[in-house]
């Protein structure tokens, strides 16, 4: 994991999900990047975006997110940031959720499941979903994937890519459940749980919190849950929902293949 974890000022969950080995050979380093926000990005953090060369940043926020805390990247930056206006502009679900003060462990769980059960079949995910793959097969450079921390969505499109190149599921697992070892979760939940008590009047405890901000295996499993009930297979939901066929997946195996 720590090969694979870039360290940044300013931005959270940085790293590299090439290297396992896929269908077609082991998975190119260097290509595959995921991270929460860039909003605050400092000028080091902006010299090291630069030098990993990206020709795409997915930006999985909302159009609520993304106007409050913008992307800031290199300037003179030449590549393309792809986004979604699918959805509407209120608040983020996970941000409504807080600010509701019901946040226990069994509640922050209960949520992050029905929401892994949602988010393959929503209609700005499977946009931005499909606009990455698409970026993908145009085999041009490295490419970003980012949400605001970096592991609910990005931890979904990550597994789907994946998933798709052939990588073994033990491997996807560990790559998703990374985020757990790559944030301060400790830190962060004693920080986030004394804004939320603020926020709400609301005590929340430390276990609530770990259990909102980090990731669970059994999170990533209502995901494919929901694919293989929805579509029948996660095959067919890549044909149907998004729309690769058997060529495209060849292609996208030979191209990100070391």
């Amino acid at each position: 994991m720590s090969d694979r974890l870039l360290s940044f000022e300013a931005i959270d969950n940085f790293r590299d999900f090439g290297g396992y080995a896929g269908a077609e050979g082991i998975v190119a380093r260097g290509r595959l990047f995921r991270s929460g926000q860039l909003s605050r990005t400092t000028q080091a953090d902006q010299a090291k975006l630069e030098a990993l060369n990206l020709r795409w940043v997915v930006d999985l926020r909302r159009a609520s997110e993304r106007l409050k805390q913008p992307d800031r990247m290199p300037q003179g930056w030449q590549g393309q940031i792809l986004f979604s206006d699918l959805g509407g502009d209120g608040l983020a679900p996970h941000i409504q959720f807080l600010k509701s003060g019901q946040l226990t462990e069994n509640s922050g769980r209960g949520y992050m499941a029905t929401t892994y059960a949602r988010m393959p079949f929503e209609p700005s995910h499977v946009a931005m979903f499909k606009g990455y793959f698409g970026a993908l097969l145009r085999n041009d450079g490295a490419s970003l994937i980012h949400c605001a921390a970096g592991k609910d969505r990005t931890g979904l499109l990550a597994s789907l890519v994946h998933r798709a190149l052939g990588v073994h599921e033990d491997d996807i697992m560990a790559d998703y459940l990374a985020t757990n070892t790559a944030v301060n979760l400790e830190g962060r939940a004693e920080e986030m749980g004394q804004w939320l008590g603020k926020m709400t009047g609301h005590p929340v405890s430390r276990d609530a919190m770990v259990a909102f901000l980090g990731v669970d295996a059994d999170f990533l499993h209502h995901a494919y849950r929901a694919i293989e009930t929805q579509s029948g297979s996660y095959d067919a939901y890549v044909r149907q929902v998004l729309e690769l066929d058997s060529k495209a997946i060849g292609m996208l195996r030979q191209g990100l293949s070391s």
